[in-house]
């Protein structure tokens, strides 16, 4: 109930955020570069591998790639991997399919000081893709504020320049590759090697990010080639 409620509260200031992406300048050239291999699998084995832990189970591999869809419609569908690193370089291919969103999501298991252990995340849906600090706009303090309807102007405040909205049109039937890279403080986002999205907000440097998973809301959305990468910051030029 919890759960679905905050999800509630934050598809009603989505539109909020949106009307502001237009101002976000995305970098041109990447926050990082790779380093050390963390995790990698492209789906070539019969089932799924048990590296995926799956939360509200419908992880199943269809035609060699990793088939998420919601089994309950209190929660999305989640697959997470381990990661356990600061800074990171994520990329996989993704079908949108029937599903209304796709979260890939950072936590640190050991955060209690926000919802769900949550630290960044990047929501693609099939008009949007969208950036966000969880761990500062998920602050405990701050979903007490949503809660008290005297409150919701003070607690749009406080979670201003935590999330980003870039206008996207993407096919649901069409494959695609992304690149999230999560540097320091900023975040950005590329896609088919394009730049699609960028974040700069405190959170983002949280020093642990224990678990990278997806969670899909709707059916058959479908990832290959999932690889992560321990990031390492591009020198600046001079």
């Amino acid at each position: 109930m919890r759960y679905s409620f905050i999800l509630a509260l934050l598809a009603a200031l989505l539109p909020l955020i949106t009307l502001h992406a237009a101002d976000a300048p995305v970098p041109a050239q990447p926050l990082g570069k790779k380093g050390a291999t963390i995790f990698s699998d492209d789906f070539s084995m019969s089932g799924v591998s048990p590296a995926w832990r799956e939360l509200w189970p419908a992880l199943t591999i269809t035609s060699g790639a990793l088939n998420i869809s919601q089994a309950k419609p209190a929660h999305s569908a989640v697959g997470m991997v381990k990661v356990g690193h600061k800074e990171l370089i994520i990329a996989f291919r993704f079908q949108l399919g029937g599903a209304s969103s796709i979260n890939a999501v950072c936590n640190d298991s050991a955060y209690k000081e926000g919802h769900g252990g949550h630290i960044c995340r990047v929501t693609l849906s099939p008009r949007q893709i969208f950036l966000a600090d969880d761990k500062e706009r998920l602050r405990r303090e701050i979903e007490e504020m949503k809660k008290d309807p005297a409150r919701q102007a003070e607690a749009v405040k406080a979670v201003a320049g935590r999330a980003q909205g870039f206008p996207m049109q993407l096919d649901p039937t069409r494959w695609y590759d992304l690149t999230i890279e999560i540097v320091g403080d900023e975040m950005r986002v590329s896609l088919d090697g394009k730049a699609a999205g960028y974040l700069k907000s405190s959170g983002l440097a949280h020093p642990m990010k224990s678990d990278f998973y997806f969670a899909v809301s709707g059916q058959d959305a479908l990832f290959d080639d999932v690889r992560i990468w321990a990031a390492e910051a591009t020198p600046a030029a001079n």
